[in-house]
């Protein structure tokens, strides 16, 4: 049996905003002296005077952007999830998402799997920030086909976009001729009849591994892949919660204000279902090899199943 193919998303959007400006002259990006580390030096390499190093100043770069955009650009802000979202909160509600700019905000290294950096660098809350942003559509992509289908459709949208990429190689999961990416629409990639797993992001894989697991024990479990956290597709969750009886959340990111948050917000209100969360638990990352972190914090296969097996 051949090994899966592993790429990092932030590879994915790289090679992304290549294929973008080939097609869009007015696709500008801008990094914040971290091109060689997010992968917009690619898109630097290939369009020179399309790429802007704003130097260690996020905040001012997200003003940039939100300049750029008003002369009919299409800004691409990228650096470090906990610096797009963290440090440039104030830029990004104040000077894009007031005023309802497009522009799109590329954070990589996100999660605990960006693992060596450490705590400070492991932002877990980004998600939470960019949700409670009126009128901000946050995407978090699951693998690199998905990634690329998700720069594309938001340089297609108009408004602003949150795209979170990993560090950490994922497995290619929706490499198939049916594979569709819609802003707003869950993915289901495993029927199931006694529960339903969603995820988001990087445990996605994880989650159809577990859910094969599960199989084994004789516990059906539909398998959800949510790539769009805001729109939620709330449609799709509520049908899936009814049908199955029960849900558990899965995502690299907290259980407070991610995924877990957004569809319990929805259960509760439309079709109130028993909701297991599993996330990074209300606690800081820590310094460590990025395998060694997604297992200590319950997010590899094995951490999924146990937990799954045991609200099942």
């Amino acid at each position: 049996m051949s090994e899966v193919k592993k790429v990092a998303t932030r590879d994915s959007y790289g090679n992304a905003l290549v294929e973008m400006g080939k097609k869009h002259e007015n696709l500008v990006v801008l990094d914040a002296d971290l091109a060689a580390a997010t992968k917009t030096g690619v898109f630097k390499k290939a369009f020179p005077e399309r790429h802007i190093d704003c130097g260690i100043a996020e905040c001012n770069m997200t003003g940039i952007a939100a300049g750029l955009a008003a002369t009919g650009k299409i800004p691409f802000v990228s650096s470090f999830a906990m610096f797009a979202a963290g440090r440039a909160f104030e830029q990004v509600r104040n000077s894009i998402g007031y005023p309802h700019l497009n522009v799109k905000i590329g954070a990589t290294h996100a999660g605990i799997s960006v693992g060596e950096d450490g705590a400070t660098h492991q932002c877990n809350e980004d998600i939470a920030l960019m949700r409670s942003i009126p009128g901000m559509v946050v995407i978090n992509p699951s693998d690199d086909v998905e990634a690329r289908a998700a720069v594309e459709a938001a340089v297609e949208y108009v408004g602003p976009v949150y795209l979170r990429f990993g560090r950490l190689a994922v497995p290619v999961i929706n490499d198939r001729p049916d594979y569709k990416f819609e802003i707003g629409k869950g993915v289901v990639l495993k029927e199931g009849k006694d529960l339903t797993i969603i995820a988001s992001g990087l445990p996605v894989a994880a989650s159809l591994e577990a859910a094969e697991m599960l199989e084994k024990d004789g516990i059906s479990a539909k398998v959800i892949n949510i790539h769009t956290i805001k729109p939620l597709d709330t449609e799709l969750i509520v049908a899936a919660a009814k049908e199955t009886g029960k849900v558990v959340t899965v995502e690299e990111h907290s259980v407070i204000g991610g995924l877990g948050s957004a569809v319990c917000e929805t259960l509760s209100e439309k079709a109130p279902t028993p909701v297991l969360r599993i996330g990074i638990q209300d606690t800081f990352g820590e310094s460590g090899p990025a395998a060694a972190l997604l297992e200590k914090y319950g997010l590899d296969a094995k951490g999924i199943y146990e937990k799954v097996k045991a609200f099942a």
